[in-house]
């Protein structure tokens, strides 16, 4: 507000980098179970956490923060693709799939393994429901990976500005990173 412009104190308390989105979300069984028509669409205000892992470790290899309202899809073409990744598939959802972000993992030597969109107004064909059922089921490793590191270190940030977030999103990666690295260990000193 212009009524701010001089106080700087007050602004400085003010987060106005991030940015409001709507996260959908399925609308859950109610107790006489039934589920609701509707799905929920909620609010929020914040910033977002773009990872590349390991398909086989599910080590974090690349992320990036950006304001909650940011497209997933862009992000794909802002460095989360690992050149030094032994794959060159690269598992996304639909959010990753555009002419733009093809032609990109075309001239870079990446494999698109992006689900496909529904098509506008019609049923989605057999074909690429089965199509996209087979890739999910890579895809879906990102999942645990922010499941988690809300769980277990608790990520929530109450950060004003977008550095101090992106510090706290790379602190949390790190820590996963390393407690991934110590179940792995773990797990290959028993075989």
């Amino acid at each position: 507000p212009e009524a701010w412009r001089d106080k700087p104190a007050k602004l400085s308390h003010k987060d106005r980098q991030a940015r409001w989105t709507l996260k959908f979300t399925k609308a859950r069984r109610q107790e006489d179970g039934t589920i609701p028509s509707t799905d929920l669409a909620i609010p929020f205000f914040g910033y977002k956490s773009h990872i590349s892992i390991d398909r086989k470790f599910r080590l974090i290899r690349k992320w990036r923060t950006t304001d909650a309202a940011a497209s997933d899809g862009a992000r794909l073409r802002e460095g989360l693709l690992d050149r030094s990744n032994t794959a060159s598939d690269v598992w996304a959802d639909t959010a990753c799939r555009s002419k733009a972000n093809e032609l990109f993992m075309d001239k870079q030597g990446f494999v698109s393994k992006v689900h496909r969109k529904k098509p506008h107004l019609k049923p989605m064909p057999r074909h690429i429901r089965r199509s996209n059922a087979g890739k999910s089921v890579i895809r879906s490793r990102v999942e645990p990976v922010f499941a988690d590191q809300k769980s277990q270190t608790g990520l929530f940030i109450r950060t004003v500005g977008i550095e101090r977030a992106t510090t706290r999103i790379g602190l949390a990666n790190i820590v996963y990173n390393m407690r991934r690295f110590l179940f792995l260990k773990r797990v290959s000193a028993t075989v």
